[in-house]
């Protein structure tokens, strides 16, 4: 499954970032970035951020600098309430964010990728209190960002519209933000189409998150072996001109491999301008 030769996939992995949770990476997967020449988006998901010190992350910072391999970071998600309506349990989730945000002084990453933990069965009720919370707590972490020139992605997961992103844009200015179009959550969580949320969002298109399924749940599967139409999306950046970041988010090697293979045979980023 993997390639026979370091440098078969190179054209494409020169010019995108493939996922790879920050313990995974500490546990031995950085020897297959390394080797393979993949540039990580960090996942900090997990405890790493209250238990593991600032040295370790330092280290792993200086062997992607050593070998010349630019990164994004993906905060955590999970459990958090950045517009929650318990104070106790917001504050915890802005403390962890803001360790996330803090180690972009170390890895200097291309972005930082985040979830609003916006669910509309929850929160529509209390929009305007969840609206007030989550801008108190992304203002603070964007201008965090924007100290080192990174852009903040918001990526969308459980919405079913661009609606609760083009709240949040129309309220925060900054040059700093942008919209992370995950292909795998649109098919899985939303119900809807690229083409409603870059209606709205193209302007604001910063970075994609490929990875594929065939509508029932978040597999994360190879690109081209679920049910999504990268083909038609590709042409569709590049009738526009846009060419934003672009992460890769198999979960599992194989997947890797077969997403590659799958740019490669369908010459995806031939299609970016």
């Amino acid at each position: 499954m993997k390639p026979d030769t370091t440098d078969r996939y190179a054209h494409i992995t020169s010019h995108c970032f493939v996922n790879a949770p920050f313990e995974q990476l500490q546990g031995g997967l950085l020897d297959l970035f390394v080797h393979y020449r993949l540039q990580p988006e960090i996942g900090l998901e997990g405890n790493c951020l209250w238990d593991v010190e600032e040295k370790e992350f330092l280290k792993l910072a200086a062997v992607l600098a050593k070998h010349n391999l630019s990164c994004t970071l993906h905060a955590p998600f999970c459990d958090l309430a950045p517009g929650g309506t318990d104070s106790r349990i917001r504050e915890v989730s802005r403390e962890k964010l803001r360790r996330a945000f803090k180690l972009i002084q170390v890895f200097q990453p291309s972005s930082i990728v985040c979830h609003l933990g916006y669910d509309e069965e929850k929160h529509s009720y209390k929009m305007d209190e969840w609206l007030r919370h989550s801008l108190e707590t992304w203002h603070e972490l964007i201008d965090l960002a924007a100290q080192h020139n990174t852009c903040v992605m918001f990526e969308n997961t459980y919405e079913s519209s661009p609606d609760i992103h083009l709240r949040l844009f129309e309220k925060i200015s900054s040059d700093n933000l942008r919209f992370c179009l995950d292909t795998g959550h649109l098919m899985a969580y939303a119900g809807t189409t690229w083409q409603l949320w870059l209606d709205s969002l193209l302007p604001r298109l910063g970075q994609l998150h490929l990875h594929d399924n065939r509508g029932e749940r978040d597999d994360h599967i190879a690109i081209g072996h679920g049910q999504f139409d990268f083909i038609s999306l590709f042409s569709f950046l590049k009738e526009n001109q846009v060419s934003p970041l672009i992460t890769l988010e198999p979960h599992s090697e194989k997947d890797l491999w077969l997403s590659l293979e799958s740019i490669d045979s369908l010459h995806l980023f031939d299609l970016l301008p």
